[in-house]
């Protein structure tokens, strides 16, 4: 099964229809069926199906089917063939994260096997890899629901170890709007790259801050919130003072630090340069658009789906990370979730993915001991 996934090239991309067309067809095999929620364009798609008494909240299985890029990697095989070499297996989305997805629908027989008193849910996903962009229509569909899942376990590569709290992430875009001049009469002109420079240096000064003041949580690697800036454009040639600049940021905040107070601060001193550009050119200024808010996760030991996973992976404590998940967003749609998979983080998104083949065995015993508790 993790063979026929990674051959998908579900690249964000590229369509994921091939994938979730192989997906539907192999639970109709099996007598399931199962919900596809397109997104506007056709060309992706999520997916629902439910095994068990469907009036029961049960627990959902969730997974994105989407891969990061391979172009400009260099992979010792092709990253869409799974190679297995020293225990190990190689190919895009092994780690990150096929290799649960292909657990949980090879087990499929399994649950039909067994009378389950509670269903088990699984869900698929598109465009995670871009901002968590795809399950947000499913949970849509999911959330008015009387018996929607009662819990959710997310197989990020999390080496079976749960995860009870990940960071939010805001990535927002400054538009800068200066005036053309001559390089030669700077002072009748309005650097938009100037500009935006200075705001991209109070990010990093702001960034400093939270590195040296927090808050902190040592759970979290690195322990505090994050800022910096991804992507500037700006400018035409460089004998012209440039009309307009963009810059995209980004934070990764920790749950209890509120991103909208970072915001608010570097609008405000924004607004502390207008009054120097309008005095050139009255329609100078800085506009502001959100591109992308993935919610954090927070959960508790004590809480129900985090005391369900420590069960089922055995282990005797949690952890928190840094990278984003869908948990958060399925944590506002009123559905406790926790992340719980396969595989590392540290192979995930580079050449030469793998996962260990001892983890997929874990993840095995972990579905089987699922399958026991919902009877």
């Amino acid at each position: 099964m993790i063979d026929r996934l990674v051959a998908f090239d579900t690249t964000s991309r590229e369509s994921n229809l091939a994938l979730i067309d192989f997906v539907r067809n192999y639970l109709e095999d099996w007598g399931v069926k199962s919900e596809v929620v397109y997104d506007s364009t056709g060309r992706k798609a999520n997916l629902f199906a439910t095994i068990g008494p469907a009036d029961q909240g049960g627990v959902l299985l969730s997974g994105h089917s989407d891969v990061v890029p391979v172009d400009g990697q260099a992979w010792d095989s092709d990253p869409f063939k799974i190679e297995t070499r020293s225990q190990k297996i190689y190919g895009r989305g092994s780690s990150d994260m096929k290799s649960f997805i292909a657990v949980m629908l090879a087990k499929v027989p399994d649950y039909l096997e067994r009378p389950l008193a509670k269903p088990i849910h699984l869900a698929l996903s598109h465009d995670e890899e871009v901002g968590c962009i795809g399950i947000r229509s499913l949970i849509e569909i999911l959330k008015p629901r009387a018996e929607k899942p009662r819990l959710c376990i997310i197989g990020e590569p999390t080496l079976m170890q749960p995860v009870i709290a990940h960071k939010g992430s805001r990535r927002l875009r400054c538009h800068v709007h200066g005036h053309e001049a001559h390089s030669s009469l700077t002072d009748r002109g309005v650097n938009a790259v100037e500009y935006a420079a200075e705001l991209i240096a109070f990010l990093k000064n702001m960034a400093r801050r939270k590195r040296a003041e927090g808050p902190f949580d040592s759970a979290f690697d690195p322990p505090y919130t994050t800022i910096h800036t991804g992507i500037v454009t700006g400018g035409t040639a460089v004998n012209i003072v440039p009309k307009e600049c963009r810059f995209d940021f980004e934070m990764r905040h920790l749950p209890e630090d509120d991103p909208d107070a970072i915001t608010e601060e570097l609008k405000h001193y924004a607004a502390t340069l207008l009054p120097e550009m309008q005095a050139v050119a009255a329609e100078a200024g800085f506009a502001f658009e959100e591109t992308n808010v993935v919610a954090p996760l927070s959960a508790k030991d004590s809480d129900e789906v985090v005391q369900l996973a420590m069960e089922l992976s055995g282990a005797n404590s949690t952890g928190k990370v840094s990278f984003a998940t869908e948990g958060g967003l399925y944590q506002e749609a009123g559905i406790p979730t926790v992340i719980c998979g396969p595989g590392s983080i540290e192979q995930a998104h580079k050449p030469n993915e793998f996962i260990a083949i001892d983890q997929i065995r874990q993840c095995e015993i972990f579905i089987d001991r699922l399958i026991e508790r919902v009877r």
